[in-house]
């Protein structure tokens, strides 16, 4: 099992923790990596794009002029691709672009990239994560303490003091256990877990 320094919030060790291997020491599986990113991309995606094909744009009932003698090049429709105003070929149209992933697979990928954040010697664990008041400047003293500028914070329980004075920090962001996932692992540099969230993975995908 790997062992990690546990941090207090002014950034001193204070203790440290074994973290299961099956969860944090997991074979590396980048394929599953990349399909978890790209599909939690996909299926953020609106797919509410739309342009108008030729029989959907309005006009263009009559033939501009007569099919021979006027030495233009026969046109049968003002909305023809061709024409200003008219429609789209091969238009866009609304879609769904998401796909799914199996729970093993989605198991898989998240645990290979927290793997790789302790291998990189980028996760951070604390013993604890608790501000008084809402105050974005306590929280960039705390990351400042742990040496810490993009970092991604996970704690087991929403608590509204800690979200709201991390809410204007650019590079933080703030999750729950129950909503971490892979491209956020990767997206910041650093991850910032408390004790508390590290032991309720454990229980969760064990």
């Amino acid at each position: 099992m790997a062992t990690v320094s546990v941090l207090n919030m002014e950034g001193k060790e204070v203790g440290t923790m074994e973290l299961n291997d099956a969860i944090f020491g997991a074979k590396i599986n980048e394929h599953l990596v990349h399909l978890a990113v790209v599909q939690q991309l996909a299926n953020n995606r609106q797919g509410t794009q739309k342009a108008k094909t030729r029989s959907e744009v309005r006009g263009g009932g009559r033939k501009p002029w007569r099919q021979k003698g006027t030495g233009h090049a026969r046109q049968g429709s003002i909305r023809a691709p061709q024409w200003k105003g008219g429609g789209v070929v091969f238009a866009p149209v609304p879609r769904d672009y998401s796909f799914k992933m199996n729970k093993k697979e989605k198991r898989a990928a998240l645990k290979s990239a927290l793997t790789s954040r302790v291998q990189e010697e980028k996760f951070i664990v604390l013993d604890d994560l608790k501000l008084d008041e809402i105050k974005t400047k306590k929280f960039v003293q705390v990351m400042k303490n742990l040496n810490v500028d993009k970092a991604l914070v996970v704690m087991k329980e929403k608590d509204v003091n800690v979200i709201q004075s991390a809410k204007n920090i650019p590079n933080v962001k703030t999750t729950l256990t129950s909503t971490i996932n892979v491209y956020d692992i990767l997206k910041y540099k650093t991850v910032v877990i408390t004790k508390s969230a590290v032991e309720n993975i454990e229980e969760v995908y064990v």
